[in-house]
């Protein structure tokens, strides 16, 4: 699970794109000071951060050059999120080196591709010489013969649930729980559309449906 420090210092917001993104599968810590960010920081790695820049005690443009100054951190991927539009301080974010800078207001699931986007594409590329389906967990993906099939994040939940119980039979509900671990306001046939989508990526059916059961993997695919 890939984890994320949130700086926001609007509640609401703050509070419902950390929602958001932990239904997809994020581990987000949220803050709504720069100092305390930092501290943080000094003490916990992350994969990603999301900076707000107008935020009691340091700025995120603050907390970006902490980031980018300390070199155990400094690989960190950062996200500028705020309501400034003007030029200089996009100009500012992007001299320290933030990956990208999005303009609120910001549709949830747009942060959340973002996310997705910018960790795939900094995420250690792997020399794999073995063919078949390989699950590289810390780049947040799964390979088929070295091709990245370019999973959402759920349908990468999902496989690697799968893969990394090959024996078990999963119902909806488990993969929900598995997934979520909160409260799940849709209907667990979402579940099935999931599925559907990950099984046209897949080159061989790797997914097999245990009939009254519910989904296992198929390890003689």
């Amino acid at each position: 699970m890939k984890k994320v420090l949130f700086l926001e210092d609007e509640k609401e917001i703050r509070e419902i794109l950390t929602e958001y993104m932990k239904m997809a599968g994020f581990d987000v810590i949220e803050i709504s000071n720069g100092d305390k960010a930092i501290e943080i920081l000094k003490e916990e790695r992350f994969d990603a951060v999301i900076l707000d820049i107008m935020v009691e005690g340091k700025s995120g443009l603050e907390v970006l050059k902490f980031i980018r100054d300390n070199k155990s951190i400094s690989n960190t991927n950062a996200l500028m999120l705020t309501a400034l539009d003007d030029l200089n301080t996009q100009i500012n974010a992007f001299d320290l080196y933030c990956d990208d800078y999005i303009v609120k207001p910001v549709q949830p699931i747009l942060l959340i591709k973002k996310l997705e986007m910018i960790m795939e594409r900094r995420s250690p590329k792997l020399d794999i010489n073995e063919s078949g389906l390989f699950l590289d967990t810390d780049g947040f993906r799964v390979l088929y013969d070295g091709k990245d099939l370019k999973l959402t994040v759920t349908e990468f939940q999902i496989l690697s649930l799968f893969m990394n119980n090959p024996t078990k039979v999963f119902t909806r509900e488990n993969i929900i729980n598995s997934l979520y671990n909160t409260d799940f306001y849709g209907s667990s046939r979402t579940i099935d559309s999931h599925i559907k989508n990950l099984r046209k990526k897949l080159p061989k059916d790797f997914i097999k449906t245990v009939i009254g059961a519910g989904y296992k993997f198929n390890e003689k695919a």
